[in-house]
């Protein structure tokens, strides 16, 4: 009797990931938000809303190795009020969608009873503030009125949520490009060993550049408003992939699931812009649309 050995995990080198499949996932999921924001921009909304559920879920299972139930369906159902309320009403009622979610979520667990519920609680509001409401900046973002004066048909709504995306984009090109040109140095061995002080450096070049052209050329801001955009931007999401990548080890998992060829889950692509964009809405905000 012959026992078959499992086919072994295809090295993709010092990319990390399966460029082609990665390419392929990343093509699809931009067409679908810029298809959403050209025709009606609300539609959008429905597609951060249906990203919040996903990342509950998927964070869900992940906690599931260490012992964590987090409660998803008042979690879920929260974060999409929190979304949708961010957009119609703006940051006050987001604050207080927030503290009734968390509420309503220790409410919840009441029912499960006294057994684990301090790390349950604790776990549901970790999870409610890092995907809900960072993603809800989103929301806030794209409500913005107004537009620059090289147009009326586009608001700064959506310029503004084109520019946190493609300047948080920058950071990953110019991460990866330099990373593997030229990466010698890690910057954090131990939580991400492909991640190098030359990747750092191609993020920070290519997101400033990005910054300066998105905030004066498209947005019609300061320059040094750009350069404050993109070192913001590369910080943050830096931060932020190295944050979901301590998450990640701490519950021994590789990948929060394989729902997106190439990236793995969900939240290995949110994470960055997660980081990113609550100081990219305060700084366009109050330095550019409000100006």
């Amino acid at each position: 009797m012959t026992t078959s050995t499992p086919a072994p995990q295809k090295d993709h080198g010092r990319a990390g990931r399966d460029l082609k499949a990665a390419i392929t996932s990343a093509v699809i999921l931009l067409a679908a938000i810029a298809l959403s924001l050209a025709f009606w921009k609300t539609a959008f909304m429905f597609i951060v809303a249906a990203a919040v559920v996903i990342a509950v879920w998927e964070l869900r299972k992940g906690f599931l190795a260490k012992g964590i139930d987090l409660p998803e369906q008042p979690l879920m159902v929260g974060g999409v009020v929190m979304v949708f309320v961010a957009y119609f009403w703006g940051a006050p009622a987001l604050v207080t969608a927030t503290a009734v979610t968390a509420l309503a979520i220790m409410l919840h667990l009441l029912r499960r009873g006294v057994e684990g519920y301090v790390q349950n609680a604790t776990a549901a509001v970790f999870a409610l503030i890092y995907l809900p409401f960072l993603g809800s900046f989103v929301a806030l973002l794209l409500a913005e009125d107004g537009s620059p004066e090289w147009t009326d048909r586009v608001d700064y709504g959506v310029l503004g949520v084109v520019a946190f995306v493609l300047v948080t984009i920058a950071s990953d090109i110019g991460g990866y490009i330099a990373g593997v040109l030229f990466g010698k140095h890690p910057m954090a061995p131990v939580i991400s060993p492909k991640k190098s002080w030359e990747g750092f450096a191609g993020s920070m070049l290519f997101c400033v550049a990005a910054g300066v052209a998105l905030v004066y050329y498209v947005l019609e801001g300061e320059w040094w408003v750009g350069v404050l955009l993109g070192l913001i931007a590369v910080v943050m999401a830096t931060l932020g992939d190295l944050c979901e990548s301590v998450i990640k080890r701490d519950l021994g998992i590789k990948d929060m699931s394989q729902i997106i060829p190439g990236h793995g889950g969900l939240m290995d692509r949110l994470d960055s812009l997660l980081a990113t964009v609550a100081p990219v809405w305060l700084l366009l905000h109050y330095l550019v649309f409000t100006r």
